[in-house]
This record gives structure tokens, sequence and C-alpha cells, in this order.
């Protein structure tokens, strides 16, 4: 049934006391001003996922800038290698040389150190300025700490005339290849080898190539040895074969 109700006559409708009015009034400001984030803050626990997420990304180990990875090298810290020069200084702790390409090698010498004159033994003392020296060891740059020091007693070959390219600041390596590279030759692969092995290595590249310092010897998968240079700006690669005998050079 339809209540009726007269004209000009409405039924009181509840006005809100004032008390409720501010009630209603605060707990909108308080919600508004503190978040309220089991309540009223939604928008505030959607954004936590996203910061986790990052968080456990980095974590994961991919690296940033600069961090991680990096293909194999056959490089690790000082390693078997040595230098062909003519004596600069000498001193009681080794003595300098000059390679005829130009490179400026520190000889450091120790009571392990053995010397030679062309095929005989000799001493410290066979070491002067001027003299023309292989000089084998440990080589860290071009510093180089000597096991064995030979006193070449005949004439050796030059830079020059070996074809070897000095280091020039600024100017691009050379690009050529002499004789065979290995087959599937990939630089920064091999294992590094030291001890006699090394030096003969060595000294075939050095006989061959002279002017550079040769800062490791690798032996490679199918047991030839790559000969590492530096200081010059070609060969940085000398070629060995089983057998001592220098096949090629990049």
């Amino acid at each position: 049934m339809n209540d009726y109700v007269p004209t000009g006559h409405q039924e009181p409708r509840p006005v809100p006391s004032s008390k409720r009015r501010g009630r209603v009034v605060a707990a909108a400001v308080m919600c508004a001003v503190i978040g309220l984030s089991a309540g009223c803050g939604a928008s505030s626990s959607a954004t936590a996922p996203s910061t986790t997420a990052t968080s456990s990304s980095t974590a994961s180990g991919h690296p940033g800038p600069g961090g991680g990875g990096g293909g194999s090298n056959a490089r690790s810290g000082p390693a078997a290698g040595g230098t062909v020069g003519t004596v600069s200084t000498v001193s009681t702790s080794g003595f300098t040389l000059s390679t005829s390409a130009g490179e400026k090698v520190t000889v450091k010498d120790s009571s392990a150190t053995t010397y030679a004159k062309g095929t005989s033994s000799a001493t410290a003392s066979a070491v002067t300025k001027g003299a023309n020296v292989l000089v084998l060891g440990t080589v860290d740059s071009t510093t180089i700490s000597a096991t064995q020091v030979t006193v070449e007693t005949g004439s050796i070959k030059t830079a020059t005339e070996a074809g070897v390219v000095p280091f020039q600041q600024g100017a691009p390596s050379a690009s050529k290849t002499i004789g065979q590279i290995p087959t599937n030759y990939t630089e920064g692969s091999g294992t590094i080898v030291s001890g006699a092995t090394a030096n003969k290595a060595t000294e075939a590249a050095l006989a061959a190539y002279p002017g550079g310092v040769v800062d490791r010897v690798v032996q490679l998968s199918n047991g030839e040895y790559e000969v590492h240079y530096i200081g010059v700006n070609w060969p940085h690669h000398v070629f060995v074969s089983t057998d001592f005998t220098v096949a090629g050079a990049s």
C-alpha cells in the first residue's frame, strides 16, 4: 500500500549530527595522510612486487656494465718467455737492455740465474755494457726475472732484417701473415707452458723474429706452440712446430 503524504507536507529526513560529520571527515583525512596500507593503501602494496623483482634480478648474477664474463684467454699473470738485445747498463741486481726494435727491458738476476758465453758456462761478470744477450725467465711486462742469460759471441739478426715492425705510439698494428698458421687457431686458446719447453720455443721464435719481448708460450691443441710477442707492432704471434721450428707468424 502506498503511503499518502498530504499536499504541502513532507516527512522530515534524518540529518547527521555535527559530531557524526566530524568523525567521517576526520577518518577520511587520516586515511589520506597515513595511507593505511591494510585498508585504503592498496596502491602502496601494489608497488612492492616490482621493487622485490628488481632486487631479485640483480642478485641472480646478471652482470652490470664492466662486470662478469669474458672469453677464454691463455694469459695468466707472469709467464715464461724472454728477449734478445744489447746491454745498456749493469748493476748489482741485474741489467737493462734494448732490443733491436727499441724496446727497453729490465733484467733481474738472482742466485739461481745461470750464465753462459756462447756454448761455455760463465758468470755474471760476462754481462757487460754493449754485449748482445739472450735472456730467458719469467716475464712480467718489460721486466724479466732471469733464469738463464747467454752472452752471444757471434752476430745476431736484427729486427729490420727479420721484417719485425717496431712499436710506435698510435700506429695501428700491421696485419699480415707469413708461413703456416695452425688450422682452427683461435687467439687466447691453449695452455701456457714453462721450463725447457717454453725456453726452446722462445729461443726459436727470437732467432727468427728478434726485437720484441716474449711474454708467454702457449701449447695449442695440435701440440704446436704459439709464442706471444709484446713491444712490437708485428708480429704478435709466432708459431713453432713440435720440433721447435718456426712455421709462421702473424
